[in-house]
């Protein structure tokens, strides 16, 4: 019997951000510990910094970056020229090295309270930060920055396109250890890479410029006003980091109330158990299948936990829940009432016009409408025993006139084919 995905070894992605980031940090500390720390007191300060960051994240589901100011801490130390008007002489690789034994400290204390670190986390941010320590360091310690820029108002530009370049390379990471979870989780929930890149790049709009933008005042600050900097710079930050979990928060209950929604028609008798679940699985494999990533995946999700949440207005239930034999006028009206219930859960209006749509001829629909409509319809042939979920595939096809995208239809059937095409009512 084949193992459970997500049961098995690491993909070789993991393996490979994993063993870098071990090996940069073998040669940070080694190095390190032979030649002695240069200016112990500012290695210190941005310790405690990093390591207090990263015991005061909660790591909240929807979090990008749970622990902003570790990983700000982490950036200024890396991007650290002169302090209080004096030049330093830490080098990249001892900035390695304090990140490395600070987010060690804070697993340590993080594992005796009970809660799990975060070693893929833990990997890329030491890979990153070793990325922007090595491409500042040697440019400031050999006075190449100085010489290019000046010692004034342009001199902020380097630590800003060190910041810059860093952030790519942080999206890089991010987007391979992303691809590596989803496959973890299944066959069908494979991303495309490029989908993911992207994404995580939008993505740095948010939080991110938040964390470089406090990296790159705090190590400035530390030019001017020495260790004592980061104390006062890095408050702005950790109240963005509560608006953030805050807002993070609101968006988990949302899903909560999707979910719970979702059940009702399943606990009313409309729809078969599991029938809202299992379509909004798959339709967000399909959805990932066509490149749908972020936002527009958790549209999609959503709407397909909801899309039949409209049938609780019919006075008898369709068999086996299948709308698509009422008259075009009642399954248009279904949809309708679906989407005024969903408008009034705070899902937002995205999530009602996919759930609205339900009822129009695919040409009409929004991509993530058509993807729902599909999964919805395979679902419910499955649920017919119409002959496996191979002659459900090939009645979708039939019906690639009207009522599916033939686009949808095959990229369903690639997400089945690699998950053995079990049968959606199967679980």
């Amino acid at each position: 019997m084949r193992a459970p995905y997500g049961s098995g070894p690491p993909a070789p992605a993991v393996l490979a951000v994993r063993g870098a980031a071990l090996l940069l940090a073998l040669v940070a500390l080694a190095r390190t510990s032979v030649h002695g720390i240069a200016e112990p007191g500012l290695a210190l300060v941005f310790g405690l910094l990093v390591a207090a960051g990263e015991l005061v994240r909660r790591g909240a589901a929807g979090e990008r970056e749970p622990a902003p100011l570790a990983a700000a801490g982490a950036l200024a130390y890396a991007l650290l020229g002169d302090s209080a008007g004096r030049p330093t002489t830490h080098g990249a690789l001892q900035v390695v090295a304090v990140v490395v034994a600070a987010q060690g400290l804070a697993a340590v204390a993080r594992g005796a309270c009970g809660r799990r670190a975060d070693a893929d986390r833990a990997a890329r941010r030491t890979l990153t930060v070793g990325f922007a320590a090595v491409c500042f360091q040697p440019l400031y310690a050999s006075g190449q920055a100085e010489r290019w820029f000046g010692d004034g108002p342009y001199f902020p530009l380097v630590p800003l396109t060190v910041l810059a370049l860093t952030a790519l390379c942080d999206a890089v990471l991010a987007a391979l250890l992303a691809r590596s979870a989803a496959r973890a989780e299944g066959p069908g929930a494979l991303p495309p890479y490029g989908s993911l890149l992207v994404d995580e790049v939008r993505a740095l709009a948010g939080i991110g410029t938040a964390i470089g933008a406090t990296g790159v005042v705090t190590a400035l600050g530390v030019a001017v006003a020495g260790p004592w900097a980061p104390a006062v710079l890095c408050g702005p930050l950790l109240l963005t980091q509560v608006s953030a979990r805050r807002y993070t928060a609101v968006r988990t209950t949302c899903g909560q109330t999707m979910a719970s929604l979702a059940r009702a028609t399943e606990i009313a008798g409309y729809t078969p158990p599991g029938h809202a679940r299992r379509v909004a699985a798959l339709a967000t494999a399909v959805g990932r299948e066509l490149g749908l990533t972020g936002p527009r995946l958790t549209v999609l999700e959503h709407a397909a936990l909801m899309h039949d949440i409209g049938q609780l207005s019919l006075l008898d239930p369709v068999a086996g829940g299948a709308t698509a034999r009422l008259p075009a006028a009642e399954q248009r009206r279904i949809a309708l009432l679906g989407g005024a219930v969903v408008r009034r859960t705070g899902a937002g209006p995205e999530v009602a016009a996919v759930v609205e749509q339900q009822a129009d001829p695919y040409r009409e629909q929004l991509l993530a409408a058509r993807i729902v409509r599909t999964v919805n319809a395979y679902d419910d042939l499955c649920g017919e025993s119409v002959g496996g979920p191979l002659r459900a595939l090939e009645q979708l096809r039939l019906g690639t006139g009207h009522d599916h995208q033939p686009q949808v239809v095959e990229a369903l059937g690639r997400v089945l084919a690699r998950g053995g095409l079990t049968p959606a009512g199967a679980g």
